[in-house]
């Protein structure tokens, strides 16, 4: 249950087995069905989830639409982070896209692990500044590449999400309409043709 965590913490620290076993015990395993609400627009995000299985969907709600923000897969961590670092209510929806399986870390806990084990500092710390790269290359490609590039730049590192993710939703992530993503996908496969 705790492998892949161990494995993604691996990568930026080193821990003994009493260092991983303190880990663990801050972490409580959750199994949750598909399209299950996890934070709520305006509710206070407690939870910090570690995905073992399955996918999340972080989103704005805007009259009526759903924007989606990101998409988060196996071996991530995922929360409404905002809300959740500063224990405030919650300007985005956050619920899974598949039959999930999570480990789940409360706000508390997260905090009495900084205290009890001092690595955990470097592990957040390393992983919110992969967060803060991803956020400026999503920003970066929303300023400056066309929808057909943002398209292809998907489908290229995440290709894989568009046999698990409906379309309207990878759509909304990538800043345009079901139709006009329809549309890139045609042209796109005329071209390699």
């Amino acid at each position: 249950m705790f492998d892949a965590l161990h494995h993604l913490v691996a990568q930026f620290v080193t821990l003994s087995d009493r260092e991983k076993s303190i880990l663990e015990s801050a972490f409580v395993f959750k199994q949750v069905p598909r399209k299950f609400p996890l934070v709520k627009h305006g509710q206070i995000a407690n939870e910090l989830y570690f995905i073992n299985k399955g996918m999340l969907r972080l989103f704005y709600e805007n009259d009526g639409d759903e924007i989606t923000a990101y998409l988060f897969r196996e071996n991530l961590f995922a929360s409404s982070y905002d809300s959740f670092l500063r224990q405030a209510p919650s300007i985005q929806s956050l619920e899974t896209l598949e039959e999930t399986d999570l480990l789940v870390i409360t706000h508390q806990k997260m905090n009495e692990l900084y205290e009890t084990l001092p690595k955990f500092n470097i592990l957040t710390r390393k992983i919110a500044e992969q967060r803060f790269i991803n956020a400026q290359q999503i920003l970066s490609s929303f300023l400056l590449d066309s929808p057909e590039a943002r398209y292809a730049k998907f489908v290229e590192q995440n290709g894989d999400l568009l046999l698990r993710v409906p379309h309207h939703i990878i759509a909304s992530y990538l800043g345009m309409t079901p139709v006009s993503m329809s549309r890139i996908r045609n042209r796109l496969a005329q071209q390699k043709r």
